[in-house]
């Protein structure tokens, strides 16, 4: 379909049956790069919008939510959070936030689609922020091959990923779980984005991430929380680790007041931590595999 019709841009294929229309006032770029096609949009109601293959990655309106979420779930549920790999999030936000925790020395960006960084840079810089960090070291490469080929384990590992279809179609299979599992060190936890727990094609994503995280991982778990710009206004993510001492539900460190000042937390809060990890009934009935 046209994803751009009169004056509004509609998301809809990943979507069945309804879909989400941002109002247009200027597309400020559009091109194709060798792994997928790339939009910004200037909206009226919700800021910037990257988009990617007729997929809404982020707006400025509430992109914060997300990057704050995907960052400090994993971050401030770990004893030591000292290295970082970050898989995708070409657009600089996940990086922005991670260096917030005061325990990160480092963290490593690893984007496959160079364009995402620098038409986030051009406009976006207020994510793109994020790769000029000290602590934050940038590589564009496929990020299976990074794991590959770095023998450096990591403590977090977040996988900042689009929907499972372009260049992102690898980070939900079976042996890219397995590759995280290698890229660890003892203890370390994953996070990955999995969609919404109201669509049917996200569920299933759900149930096979989380049989193939419980296979190779003690604690599996699922946490959700609300963004309005993304379908159904909703997004989930998987956290496993093989550290039994990890309780998701009660950060191992708690931002203080002073601290969520200093950094500028919109979405995050160690109440909001706790929170998202009390999913629906109807979620955890149908995503058998969570297991804490």
């Amino acid at each position: 379909m046209d994803h751009l019709q009169q004056g509004w841009f509609t998301e809809s294929d990943t979507w069945p049956g309804a879909g989400l229309s941002l109002q247009v006032e200027e597309v400020l770029h559009k091109e194709k790069s060798p792994y997928q096609d790339i939009m910004v949009l200037q909206t009226k109601s919700f800021g910037k919008a990257l988009i990617l293959d007729n997929i809404i990655q982020c707006t400025e309106f509430d992109e914060f939510s997300y990057q704050e979420m995907i960052s400090f779930l994993p971050l401030c549920s770990h004893p030591n959070p000292e290295r970082v790999l970050v898989v995708g999030g070409g657009d600089g936000g996940v990086a922005r936030e991670t260096v917030k925790h005061p325990k990160v020395l480092s963290v490593d960006v690893v984007e496959i689609d160079e364009r995402v960084v620098k038409l986030s840079e051009q406009y976006l810089p207020f994510m793109a922020c994020g790769f000029k960090h000290d602590k934050v070291t940038l590589h564009i490469e496929d990020g299976f091959e990074f794991m590959k080929n770095n023998a450096q384990r990591f403590d977090i590992i977040i996988t900042d990923s689009s929907d499972p279809v372009g260049p992102n179609e690898s980070l939900f299979q079976k042996t890219y779980i397995e590759s995280l599992k290698r890229s660890l060190k003892p203890g370390g936890i994953i996070c990955s984005q999995v969609g919404s727990i109201w669509i049917k094609e996200d569920q299933d994503t759900m149930i096979r991430l989380s049989k193939d995280c419980s296979a190779n991982f003690k604690k599996v778990t699922l946490a959700t929380i609300s963004i309005p710009s993304y379908p159904t206004g909703n997004i989930s993510f998987i956290l496993a680790t093989d550290n039994e001492l990890v309780n998701f539900k009660i950060p191992a460190y708690s931002f203080t007041l002073e601290e969520m000042n200093k950094h500028k937390l919109k979405h995050y809060s160690p109440d909001v931590h706790s929170a998202s990890f009390s999913i629906p009934r109807f979620a955890r009935m149908i995503i058998p595999h969570i297991n804490c």
